[in-house]
């Protein structure tokens, strides 16, 4: 029988992880759509692309903690019934990941999200937190020394898996799986991004420069 633990959990994954919180925010404060602007998704790379540093870190922020929020939602489904440490993870990956996909297509704003790297993030630091903080560390490096946000963000989601199967040494396969799954679907959702990197065209960040909008 469902849990109607389960069920609250995995409806309130989802719509965590559909809040829109760069279109919310660029139409609240500063009258425009984010996806109208820059790559057209809306996320904290673009909100930094589009409305500056300021604008972007707040974007990053609350998307993280929608991921964490959401993958914790794992806590209420143990209050419907028992299970092991294991169980437990695995709910916490199921639940991320919905949370995930509600950034991806986000029922708030027309179901035209972002990519997800933030909500990713989230996830990663409520499952296995030392991993994730490697994953940060990679992410400020490369973004530092490249300037390329979705180089950045590829580079630390292939730390994840690396850094647990090497550094950590989990035991849990599904988490693993898990990891390897995030790097497969960073390719997918920075195709597009993949391609101007190899022809030199792909945009640069300097999280400490203003910068203005550009309509593409």
């Amino acid at each position: 029988m469902i849990s109607i633990y389960l069920v609250i959990a995995v409806l309130l994954a989802y719509l965590f992880g559909s809040i829109p919180t760069a279109v919310w925010l660029g139409q609240a404060f500063y009258g425009v759509d984010v996806r109208e602007y820059g790559s057209g998704n809306a996320g904290a790379t673009n909100t930094f692309r589009v409305l500056g540093p300021r604008a972007g870190s707040i974007v990053m922020f609350v998307d993280i903690f929608k991921g964490w929020t959401a993958t914790n939602l794992a806590y209420l489904i143990e209050l419907g019934q028992n299970t092991s440490d294991v169980q437990f993870v695995n709910f916490q990956l199921a639940l991320g990941v919905i949370a995930v996909i509600g950034h991806l297509f986000p029922v708030f704003a027309g179901f035209r999200g972002g990519k997800g790297v933030a909500t990713l993030c989230g996830m990663i630091l409520a499952i296995h937190t030392p991993a994730a903080l490697v994953c940060v560390s990679v992410f400020i490096i490369i973004l530092l020394t490249t300037h390329y946000v979705s180089l950045s963000s590829i580079s630390a989601g292939f730390a994840f898996p690396f850094s647990l199967a090497f550094i950590f040494k989990t035991t849990i396969p599904s988490v693993l799986l898990y990891g390897i799954a995030i790097c497969i679907l960073l390719l997918i959702t920075h195709q597009k991004n993949i391609e101007r990197l190899l022809k030199g065209h792909e945009s640069k960040i300097y999280l400490f420069k203003k910068k203005s909008k550009e309509k593409e």
